[in-house]
């Protein structure tokens, strides 16, 4: 062929600084365009076999070579695909916004199956000059008779192209690196970036250094394969040892046969696993595979609870696994890892228009060949089609989790406290997803067992059917005759009244309250909570939830006289604003059942959730002071400390008592402040050493 120069079909001259500086914004993504297109052009051959346009020969080996050279400044990836006549160079090449993978399908998409093209874009090639300052091409057509090309292109706009010297069916494109670009020709660096976009793609990648010493590895003969090099055969000889047998006698056992094994070149390994497990059927892979395939992709070595394997053909082609972390709540983030593959090759994590807001919280891999990716493949288009995606991926995961709910109940309520934070997470961020799993909502409860929501409201109204009421039934009964009618004239329902509690450790005194009046309440100690119960409030189930020390349940009472507790009331009230120097405390005296609690703190629900707000809002500073006098302090009134005060209200120590039972009541409820512990530790030695007296 004769040799010829040119300046590259470029419709503006700004062409290449978009492609450096917005078209791929990380310049190591270069490596996966390179990769990806040997990838399509040994798809491309394999195809051409398939259809009987060419045959490929019986020591084929489809592969892609990446060979960094640290001395030279260079990388160059080589290919065992179909490779490229001149007049193919000239269109793919020096015509730059022409695809020749579209192309390609378009030309034979009535003659065979279509079958995946990873380079949809013609632009990839060009990443080339995002880190190199001369960029090589040497290729050789499958098409008999073809000539090799070689093109040469320095900076991007004129070209060079004439015949070259290959010999073998395929590509190679060297890339000699510019100065702020040297990292590429570092051998570690470029299979750190190999592992990152190419570890699943369907060709073995193999990476090389030019100018290594050549590793060696022994294996047995029987193992050895024709593409081995044999430097050495080495023979093992039996081994023996002395033993004593049965009969007490000495004798020489073999322990070890007599071994054949062969000193060979070592063997390459692909850095890609070309069939990874998203792309095989569910019933063809076992539990065992799936927790590999996990721990090496995540590098979490702890045992996923469960996975979905996602498998759809039709509308869309979509793949892939999402597993469920075990998750401490305490210590771990709650943000998980979704890698997003097209054709195999990796795209980006998380990317949030395909994956629902709530599944990040999971780990696992989803592969769609159909996104509808733009050029630089880090950004998708048509937004209806990926919601479809989106869409199915949610339901898809509320299928498993509501079928393991009716098929699997004990591993169901066993996974639960780990999986609790994803799935509400999901009902507050996702209408489709709350409709489906809204029957499948368990919480713990006292007993130590798992409810939901309809069961335990069940509980509540039998209660009230068998006279066991609890004081907010007891009101509901009242505002229930009071209630207005509607216009249908229909009385409005009143909300059962659910407890919960959220920290079984520090509010332990009210929870054995209410388990010795055999009152139930659910669990709910994540941070998510507040959130949750809120929108469970709103729903169509009429529920409003209180905390367990939200106030106090007439089954705790004693019948009491109320003028006696209203004359004690005013009276401690006084006492312990003085001793405390709390004006505005509210105090009240309640006769309790159990008589050895003396004093017990309680907040309003609204006030409660009004902190919560605030302290989401001002992280726990500013606006917080507006609620620190809004604690009512229950005093027990058949409790023997409660009655002395009340009996020698000028008794030297009744201003010490008045404190610690304050703090006791806090404690309780929630933390001292640092001050306030030191305080209540004095007090608590000074109390015992008058005991010591």
């Amino acid at each position: 062929m004769q040799s010829r120069k040119g300046s590259l079909s470029i419709e503006s001259e700004n062409m290449f600084p978009i492609i450096k500086k917005w078209l791929y914004s990380d310049h190591d993504i270069f490596i996966r365009e390179l990769v990806s297109n040997g990838c399509d052009a040994i798809t491309k051959l394999k195809k051409l076999d398939i259809m009987g346009e060419y045959t490929i020969p019986d020591d084929y080996k489809a592969s892609i070579q990446v060979v960094v050279d640290t001395e030279g400044k260079s990388i160059s990836f080589t290919d065992t695909g179909l490779g490229m006549t001149e007049d193919e160079v000239d269109e793919y090449i020096n015509q730059v916004a022409f695809s020749g993978a579209t192309d390609f399908l378009e030309k034979y998409k009535d003659k065979a199956n279509e079958e995946q093209i990873i380079g949809h874009f013609g632009l990839g090639f060009y990443s080339a000059f995002m880190v190199a300052d001369r960029v090589t091409i040497d290729t050789l057509s499958w098409k008999e008779g073809a000539t090799p090309v070689r093109w040469e292109s320095e900076g991007g706009i004129n070209f060079e192209m004439s015949e070259g010297d290959k010999s073998e069916i395929g590509t190679t494109i060297t890339l000699y690196l510019s100065e702020d670009s040297l990292e590429f020709a570092n051998e570690y660096r470029v299979r750190e970036v190999l592992t990152k976009y190419c570890s699943f793609m369907p060709v073995e990648i193999f990476l090389s250094k030019e100018g290594a010493e050549q590793e060696y590895e022994t294996i047995d003969k029987e193992e050895l394969r024709e593409d081995d090099v044999v430097v050495e055969n080495i023979v093992e000889e039996a081994k023996t040892e002395e033993r004593e047998n049965e009969n007490g006698e000495k004798e020489v056992v073999e322990v070890s046969p007599r071994k054949e094994k062969v000193k060979i070149n070592k063997r390459p390994v692909s850095i890609s696993t070309t069939t990874p497990l998203w792309m095989k059927h569910p019933n063809d892979c076992t539990d065992d595979e799936y927790k590999e395939f996990y721990r090496s992709v995540f590098n979490d070595y702890k045992e996923p609870l469960f996975w979905i394997h996602l498998n759809m053909d039709y509308p869309f082609n979509l793949k892939g696994i999402l597993y469920f972390p075990k998750v401490n709540t305490e210590y771990d983030n709650l943000e998980g890892v979704i890698k997003l593959y097209n054709n195999q090759v990796f795209i980006a994590d998380n990317i949030k228009e395909v994956i629902p807001e709530f599944l990040m919280l999971l780990k696992g891999v989803i592969d769609c060949p159909d996104l509808p990716l733009n050029v630089s493949r880090s950004a998708l288009q048509n937004d209806g089609f990926v919601k479809k995606i989106s869409d199915y991926i949610t339901k898809k995961v509320a299928d498993k989790i509501s079928g393991m709910y009716k098929v699997d109940k004990e591993n169901y309520e066993k996974y639960w406290e780990d999986i609790s934070p994803f799935i509400k997470y999901g009902c507050l961020k996702d209408d489709k997803f709350r409709e489906k799993m809204s029957d499948y909502i368990i919480f713990k409860d006292l007993n130590d067992k798992y409810i939901t929501l309809p069961e335990y409201v069940d509980a509540v109204k039998a209660d009230e059917d068998g006279d066991a009421k609890t004081e907010d039934a007891k009101t509901e009964d009242a505002d229930k005759e009071n209630a207005q009618e509607n216009k249908d004239g229909d009385k409005e329902e009143e909300p059962t009244t659910v407890y919960y509690v959220t920290d079984m450790q520090q509010q332990s005194q009210y929870v054995n309250m209410f388990k010795e009046q055999n009152i139930n309440a659910v669990i709910l100690s994540h941070n998510i909570d507040q959130a949750f119960i809120s929108q469970l409030e709103q729903g169509d189930l009429k529920v409003s939830f209180k905390r367990i020390d939200a106030g106090l349940n007439d089954t705790m009472k004693d019948d009491a006289d109320e003028e006696t507790l209203k004359k004690e009331t005013e009276e401690l009230s006084e006492i312990f604003k003085k001793a405390l120097g709390k004006d505005k405390l509210e105090v009240k005296v309640e006769k309790l059942k159990n008589e050895s609690v003396s004093s017990m703190l309680t907040l309003s629900e609204e006030t409660r959730r009004m902190q919560d707000m605030m302290k989401m809002y001002s992280a726990g500073g500013m606006g917080m002071d507006m609620f620190g006098d809004s604690e009512t302090l229950v005093l027990n009134s058949s409790n023997k400390l409660v009655q002395y005060i009340l009996n020698n209200k000028e008794a030297e120590n009744v201003d010490m008592f008045c404190k610690q039972l304050y703090d006791l009541a806090v404690l309780a409820n929630h933390p001292l402040k640092a001050e306030e512990m030191t305080e209540f530790v004095n007090r608590s030695n000074e109390i015992m050493l008058l005991l010591a007296k």
